[in-house]
């Protein structure tokens, strides 16, 4: 795994020892980037990358000019190995990390608060057998449309089984994307 453009292309990432983790490819990442730029982003945004594993999303969206991304994961050995990453990039001072189930907190309540720009949701696979009104997913969509600034674009990386509804409160699907067996669904949020 590596960050792929901006000013730390080619940078490789420390990743963890076991196969549980779905890193994204590569391709994948930079075609989901391609989609951004027609949001006019990362460049200035700033971030929640959510169900972060060793930081992948974020780390690429602060090489490409973010200003800020606040990580939030819940594994503490992820968590560490996500630091190692932030530290070897040199974005500490760009960026903050959260231990923290994401589903149970969304975005903490910070000077961020209300300014997110762009989120990436990818929680493990088996969080996401249920998309629908009531589950984990839409709950946390709920309490990030809190969050989040009007016109924020937030991804949601699933199985490409899971169908998510066109709507969830603030939110409104305007876009999706097949890649291989996964489905990354891009989000806006409307007004208050």
């Amino acid at each position: 795994m590596r960050i792929i453009a901006g000013t730390k292309r080619g940078l490789k990432l420390f990743s963890p020892e076991t196969q549980e983790s779905r890193p994204i490819t590569d391709r994948v990442k930079e075609s989901l980037f391609s989609v951004l730029y027609k949001y006019d982003l990362p460049a200035g945004a700033v971030v929640g990358d959510l169900f972060s594993g060793v930081g992948s999303l974020g780390l690429e969206a602060l090489s490409r000019g973010a200003e800020f991304v606040t990580f939030v994961e819940r594994d503490p050995e992820t968590a560490g190995i996500l630091e190692k990453n932030i530290a070897k990039a040199d974005f500490a001072e760009r960026s903050k990390v959260v231990r923290s189930d994401a589903f149970l907190l969304a975005l903490p309540g910070d000077s961020n608060s209300g300014r997110y720009n762009l989120v990436f949701i990818d929680p493990p696979y088996a969080a996401t057998r249920e998309v629908g009104e009531g589950s984990a997913l839409s709950g946390l969509l709920e309490v990030l449309g809190g969050q989040v600034a009007s016109g924020c674009i937030v991804t949601v990386r699933t199985h490409a089984r899971m169908v998510l509804a066109d709507e969830y409160g603030r939110f409104e699907v305007v876009d999706r994307r097949r890649w291989g067996s996964m489905v990354v669904a891009i989000l806006r949020s409307g007004d208050e």
